[in-house]
């Protein structure tokens, strides 16, 4: 297996490539972007994470990280992670242009389908900070639940790490009777 072009309506997801590079590294240095992830990340920082964005145990898994754009427009990336036996977790980064518009949800809607119905999964989470209010919207919007709520210790916590990280949930049975 590989990982195959998405299509909603108005986000297509391709997979990650080194094509996209550019792209990624003007995304993660962008501090609002990262507000809930920590500090604006440095091309070398990028480049640094792209082998294991483009895994090959992943893409045989037809599992991984997929770039959006909304006609010829970067939107930012998805991925879907393989956390367990039939477990993976989703998640996504957005450019603030694309904010606000229902596109990390699409993004999201297209990965969920793809995970369970062509993968097989048997449940997909989520997590953020429990300040991060639009990461949760999108993950209750896309039908998970909110799970449990787990307090960690962070080296450089960011401000609103004292209210924790919430994981969210969806399972096989629940997405096919929606």
């Amino acid at each position: 297996m590989s990982r195959p072009t998405l299509t909603g309506e108005r986000v297509v997801l391709t997979p990650m490539s080194w094509d996209h590079l550019e792209d990624l590294c003007a995304l993660d240095a962008d501090p609002e972007v990262m507000r809930f992830l920590g500090p604006p990340r440095s091309r070398a920082d990028v480049m640094a994470l792209m082998p294991g964005r483009l895994s090959p145990s992943d893409d045989a898994l037809d599992l991984g990280f997929w770039v959006g754009h909304e006609t010829d427009r970067f939107l930012g990336w998805w991925c879907l992670s393989l956390e367990g036996p039939d477990l993976a977790e989703i998640g996504w980064r957005l450019h603030p242009h694309a904010w606000g518009r229902g596109l990390a949800t699409e993004g999201a809607l297209l990965l969920i389908d793809h995970g369970f119905a062509t993968v097989g999964l048997h449940r997909i989470i989520a997590e953020t900070m429990a300040v991060n209010l639009p990461s949760r919207g999108v993950m209750r919007k896309v039908g998970m639940t909110h799970a449990r709520t787990d307090q960690r210790t962070w080296d450089h916590p960011l401000p609103g790490s004292e209210q924790g990280e919430v994981v969210y949930e969806l399972d096989r049975e629940t997405w096919a009777s929606r």
